[in-house]
């Protein structure tokens, strides 16, 4: 007994030895229970070695012991402390080390801890049983245990050890040690039955107990401490063992009854103790249904008998609503979800009797909205109470049945609507309530906080919603709360909103029937306008994901609802409809004059009618596909825009078979405009992206300008229908007749099938339906150009079909021109037109300016040149006017020099000033002219000069009397810029007028004089860019070229000479253009003019060269070349540059053969230094390309170089003896003396080169080139002897 005392006396000794690995939340110290304890005065250095003394004892005591009899489930270190619980040395001894482990991060650490734990505390305690009543009691070190009355009475030593343990490592902190701590005493707590409930409970309130001096993080974990406790003994299962073996059993509502007590004292204790108590209520259910047969209410009796009636609970939920306790709510709505009954004990929490339409009727959600409002103290989580919530707002249903039903019942256009089942009232009721009283009458209209909490509830309310309830969800106060918290970005709650609508994008997917609900709902509630006052593009995301058909005609199905206002109109009894005539019905009768009460705003139908067709941009649909979207979204537009029931707001069409719907009040004017701005629109995209041409065998060809033509004339002939505007005698006469042209063209299309009249056909079509629109939006404006279309299409197809009226005979014998007539037509309705109209026209000029005359051309290059603004200078406009009849003159370049204050602000950079490189590149490989006649103006008569003023005074005819309108200058620059784009398309189709006709050239010539005219550059710099680039990419970088024999070579010279004065010509600086703008912008204007001079000359020399002209007819092109050259040497004013001649002597050879005397003579006479040496270089690149050649071209070559030699040693005297004063000249001199004395020894020509020279000048010349003498001397001797 000996030693067994001495182990019992050792065990407070090793729980003072474990003090430093356990835990201390408290500063409370335990009471001394033994002399043998240390005072707290000891030192700690005395302490240790007390320690040591008593641990060198203890071993000498215990070395005869033998080791212990039962295997252990794990071998603790040989280091790690250790007790044991009883004497004589039978019982297991239990390692303390265990503790340690159960604080670790690892989660397979700590499970490893608490089961080797539990098992040494199971043998441990099953040795002690087994000591009888003496052994116990006998035991100074056994009643040291029991003398602290912690109830333990009946445990081992290290039981009670590592129960008091496990409780004060619960409020530890430290890494993992509440989760460690709280799994071992689980365990513990639910494997040793010795440990009783009720002392279980009394020491957690005693060694967890917070007093008033502990600081706020102590008392917490504490707290905590003691949650962590309460959850382990629920979930060890202890209080379901006590409850079976005793159903009157009080430990159930005791626990319950401290939890709720715990729960009072800290707002963040609530949520998990009722957690706890719903584990517990959970257990008892599943205990109750594995071991007993007991079914219904008895359950719900034996739950309120242990949990209801726990002290304290109703106090707790009668006063929840007062205070706003979100868990109250929580536990009263689990626990009667669980019992199934009414009960008493929660008060005015939930409704009695309780059902979910009490639950969410108006007065009790008001009465709950306290509670909920304080839920978001649990921030970024919801809190639990909203998940149950709503799943009792929305019971599990099939969404993806009802989802398809409803996209199924919107398909099926004009049916009433399905009736719903009582439930789905019911549920549609409940849920409208509910976002009505809490989402936006609790949440939205509170704190930053609660609206966060609003978007959270949201999402988790999408999680389960059909989408027929999307409008219910995205209520009015929802998107407009989104709209205000996008607008304003420096807001925390911007990316809340965000993540929102991000979290709403998700959810949509790829499901159409969500994506129209969402869409319809967000524009419904913000007028439309939802993208432009968020600035972003969620909505237009939305819209741009669609895929299909069906998605497609489901949201158009829905945004005429939308623009009709479909869902507040009154349903009318199908007695009030009555037949007018065969093809319709009039039905729903209504004043249409009343007020509309619930009706949209403009902006949302502004919105709709935009949005309608833009669905088309994104789809990837087959023509049938896209064109049953195009036809539906074309009725729509017809009908609101062009048409009005003047007997109600429906009308139904027998032979459409269709319902027609009107808003009940007026459409206004500008939304009849919209429409039919959206509808042309709609039909010039149709005709860019059609496909194949219908063919003839076709029964129901995918035209939609046919189509549209039927069902317009449809309408028109149903006598309940008008058009929304009334029209006079001529605009009526107009569309009768545009309709009538239209059908007959349809027919001569099929007949044709595919091919270039076809083409021709088709494209007339679709003017003469943008015509007869333009004729209804402004009436009074278009029936003389509709009248002169139709007269064309007589002409065109010989239409005999159409009545032809007594005016038409008497003006076929003097008809002008078809294209002329089909040209002016087509500049007639350029100046007003709509961009649609401007596509048609353009698509018509595409397939007829093959045929176009050069009257007609030059009608559209006189407004390109014509100016508005008086011209400064008198002599300049005198010459402006003199321009019809000067052919010569077309560049408009006169002797003076070009006013640089006068070239106004054009902004053109200094990158696209030099295009010589680029042309460099061309391709000169191309043979054939065309014939290039530069009449300018020579063969427009009166008429024609009438019609063009016609066109520039229908210019500024609207804009004349509107104040602060766009002035007659910006007009005249946007006509002009219109029929920049014919003439572009012009050339796109004749690049080199194949037939012969010089129309190229004459429209090079206009557009180069038009570029040239100062006017340009100061009225527009858009103008200049948009000419600039017809001519670089249409005319100069063209594959193909003006050729043929019709291209007179007197006309390419009168070209050239003009590109040469262009080039050469100087800028005068104006004092007048003192700011630093407008002198930059008039540099980089001279810069573009000087270009386009040498872009020019490289174009016409090309076509020169291309043609082969005998030499004796080129000698007025070297003569343009002299006269150039002596400008050069001799006015120092002159701007031509070097390289470019260098450039065209490189690319055209023969120019620099017959120009090489002649610049040796200017160059040995030149006056001034810079240019003389200059020229070298021109003249060292006449003399590289004389070099290169087959034997033939070496023989003439030679020829050439040889009578030159005069010219050359005049050059070469006047170069050795005037030597220039700068080193750098003095270099480039030398090197081109050494340079042509190497060509000569090429040719053999040195020997007789040094004989023309005079002696004075070979010594200079040896003088100056000392270190080539040697050089020199080998050169003259390698001659051959017949040279």
């Amino acid at each position: 007994m000996g030693s067994s005392s001495k182990k019992r006396n050792s065990v407070p000794e090793e729980e003072a030895l474990a003090a430093d690995d356990s835990p201390k939340p408290l500063n409370k110290k335990p009471k001394s229970t033994t002399d043998e304890q240390q005072p707290s005065s000891v030192k700690p250095m005395e302490r240790k070695k007390k320690r040591k003394a008593l641990d060198k004892e203890r071993r000498r005591a215990t070395e005869p012991e033998p080791p212990a009899l039962e295997p252990k489930p794990a071998t603790p270190p040989a280091d790690s402390p250790s007790t044991s619980g009883g004497g004589g040395g039978a019982l297991q001894e239990f390692h303390i080390g265990v503790f340690k482990d159960l604080a670790a991060a690892s989660e397979a650490a700590r499970e490893a801890a608490a089961k080797q734990m539990v098992t040494e505390l199971k043998e441990v305690q099953k040795a002690y049983d087994a000591l009888d009543e003496k052994e116990k009691d006998g035991d100074g070190a056994l009643k040291l245990e029991a003398e602290k009355d912690d109830g333990l009475d009946n445990c081992a030593p290290s039981v009670r050890y590592a129960v008091r343990r496990l409780i004060r490592g619960v409020s530890s902190s430290r890494e993992c040690a509440r989760q460690g701590f709280a799994l071992g005493l689980t365990v513990v707590a639910g494997t040793i039955h010795n440990i009783k409930v009720e002392s279980f409970l009394k020491l957690v309130v005693n060694l967890l107990e917070v007093t008033s001096s502990m600081k706020g993080q102590e008392a917490k974990d504490c707290l905590l401490g003691r949650l962590f406790a309460y959850g382990a003994l629920a979930r060890s299962g202890r209080l379901i063992q006590e409850w079976s073996m005793d159903k009157s059993t009080p430990h159930i509502r005791e626990f319950i009854s401290v939890l709720i007590s715990l729960a009072n004292k800290k707002r963040y204790l609530q949520e998990p103790a009722v957690s706890i108590i719903l584990d517990l209520v959970e257990k008892v259910l599943r205990h109750m249904q594995a071991t007993t047969s007991i079914v219904g209410s008895v359950y719900a009796i034996t739950l309120v008998d242990h949990v209801l009636e726990a002290p304290g609970l109703a106090q707790w939920f009668e006063a929840a609503i007062e205070v706003g306790n979100p868990d109250s709510l929580l536990l009263a709505l689990k626990v009667r979800d669980k019992i199934s009954i009414d009960s008493a004990v929660f008060g005015k929490l939930l409704p009695n009797p309780f059902g979910a339409s009490q639950l969410f009727c108006a007065d009790h959600l008001s009465s709950l909205s306290n509670c909920l409002k304080e839920s978001t103290f649990c921030q970024p989580r919801v809190h639990s109470v909203w998940p149950v919530l709503i799943n009792i707002l929305l019971p599990k249903t099939i969404l993806q049945l009802e989802d398809a039903a409803s996209a199924s019942n919107s398909l099926k256009k004009h049916k009433k609507s399905r009736k719903s089942s009582s439930s789905d009232e019911e549920i549609e009721k409940n849920l409208q309530s509910f976002c009505e009283i809490v989402i936006e009458g609790s949440l939205l209209n509170s704190s930053h906080d609660r609206k966060h909490l609003a978007f959270d509830v949201l999402f988790l309310l999408l999680q389960k919603l059909p989408a027929s309830l999307v409008p219910v969800l995205l209520s009015h106060k929802v998107v407009q709360c989104l709209v205000d918290v996008l607008s304003t970005k420096n807001t925390w709650l911007y990316k809340v909103a965000q993540h929102f609508l991000k979290q709403l994008s998700d959810w949509v997917g790829d499901d159409d029937v969500r994506r129209v609900a969402v869409i319809v709902a967000i524009q419904k509630h913000s007028n439309g306008k939802f993208d432009r006052i968020t600035r972003t593009k969620h909505v237009k995301d939305f819209m741009s994901q669609f895929r299909t058909e069906p998605g497609c005609m489901l949201f158009i199905q829905n945004l005429m609802n939308l623009f009709v206002d479909e869902g507040n109109a009154l349903e009318e009894p199908s007695d009030q409809s009555q037949t007018t005539d065969e093809n319709s019905e009039i039905g729903s009768i209504e004043d249409k004059d009343s007020p509309r009460t619930n009706g949209n705003s403009d902006f949302l139908k502004s919105w709709v009618i935009e949005s309608l067709p833009s669905i088309l941009k994104f789809l990837k649909l087959d023509h049938e596909e896209k064109f049953r979207v195009q036809k539906e979204i074309m009725k729509f537009l017809a009908v609101q825009g062009l048409f009005t029931a003047s007997l109600g707001s429906e009308v139904t069409s027998f032979e459409l078979q269709e319902k027609l719907r009107w808003p009940k009040s007026p459409t206004s004017n500008t939304l009849c405009k919209m429409c039919i701005d959206q509808l042309q629109l709609l039909l010039a995209n149709a005709l860019k992206g059609e496909g194949l041409r219908p063919l003839a065998n076709s029964i129901e060809p995918n035209d939609l300008g046919s189509y549209f033509m039927k069902f317009f004339g449809t309408l028109c002939n149903i006598p309940s229908v008008s058009l929304f505007r009334s029209l006079d005698g001529e605009d009526e006469k107009a569309l009768k007749n545009l309709q009538a042209m239209e059908a007959i063209l349809f027919k001569e299309e099929r007949s044709h099938g595919c091919g270039t009249d076809a083409n021709r056909l088709h494209a007339l079509r679709y003017l003469l339906i943008q015509l007869l629109l333009h004729v209804l939006l402004r009436p009074g404006e278009y029936s003389e150009a509709a009248s002169e279309l139709i007269i064309c299409c007589k002409k065109a197809f010989s239409a005999s079909d159409l009545p032809e009226s007594p005016e038409d005979d008497a003006e076929a014998d003097d008809a002008p021109e078809l294209m002329d007539v089909l040209v002016d037509t087509l500049l007639s309705l350029l100046p007003q037109s709509s961009a649609p109209m401007r596509s048609s026209i353009e698509q018509v000029f595409k397939y007829f300016c093959g045929d176009i005359t050069d009257d007609g051309l030059m009608r559209m290059l006189r407004v390109i040149k014509r100016n508005l603004k008086p011209a400064r200078h008198p002599d300049a406009a005198r010459a402006d006017d003199e321009d019809d009849d000067e052919d010569d003159d077309f560049l408009n370049i006169e002797d003076e020099e070009i006013d640089q204050a006068e070239t106004g602000e054009t902004g053109e950079s200094d990158g696209q000033t030099d295009d010589s490189e680029s042309v460099v590149e061309m391709d000169e490989s191309d043979h054939g002219h065309s014939e290039a006649s530069d009449d300018s103006d020579s063969g427009m008569d009166d008429d024609a000069m009438f019609r063009i003023d016609t066109y520039l005074a229908q210019i500024f005819k609207e804009k004349k009397n509107q104040a602060g309108g766009e002035t007659a200058h910006s007009q005249l620059v946007l006509f002009k810029l219109r029929i920049l784009s014919l003439l572009e398309i012009f050339l796109h189709e004749n690049p080199g007028n194949v037939l012969g006709k010089p129309q190229v050239l004459m429209v090079y010539s206009n557009l180069a004089q038009a570029f040239v005219n100062p006017h340009t550059a100061e009225v527009s710099e858009q103008l200049g860019q948009r000419i600039w680039g017809i001519l670089q990419k249409q005319i100069f970088k063209a594959k193909d070229y003006p050729r043929g024999d019709g291209v007179q070579l007197s006309t390419l010279e009168s070209l050239l000479e003009r590109n040469l004065k262009l080039a050469s010509k100087p800028f005068k600086k104006q004092k007048s253009a003192s700011n630093t703008s407008k002198k930059s912008a008039a540099l980089n204007r001279q810069k573009m003019i000087s270009s386009l001079a040498q872009t020019s000359t490289f174009w016409i020399l090309k076509i020169v060269d291309s043609r082969n002209f005998p030499q004796s007819e080129l000698e007025r092109v070297i003569q343009i070349f002299r006269e150039v050259f002596v400008g050069y040497f001799d006015n120092k004013k002159s701007q031509i540059k070097s390289g470019f001649l260098k450039e065209i002597f490189r690319r055209r050879p023969w120019i620099g053969h017959a120009m090489l005397g002649f610049i040796l003579e200017r160059c040995g006479s030149a006056k001034s230094d810079f240019r003389r040496v200059e020229a070298l270089d021109l003249v060292m690149e006449i003399l590289k390309s004389l070099a290169t050649g087959n034997s033939d071209e070496q023989n003439a070559s030679k020829k050439i170089l040889k009578n030159s030699l005069d010219k050359l040693s005049h050059l070469m005297k006047e170069l050795v003896t005037n030597m220039p004063s700068k080193q750098a000249r003095r270099t480039e001199v030398q090197k081109f003396c050494v340079k042509a004395l190497e060509f000569l020894s090429k040719f053999n020509l040195t020997k007789q080169f040094v004989k023309t020279l005079a002696p004075d000048t070979q010594a200079a010349l040896e003088t100056q080139l000392e270190k080539n003498k040697l050089e020199i001397q080998r050169l003259s001797k390698r001659q051959s002897p017949d040279s």
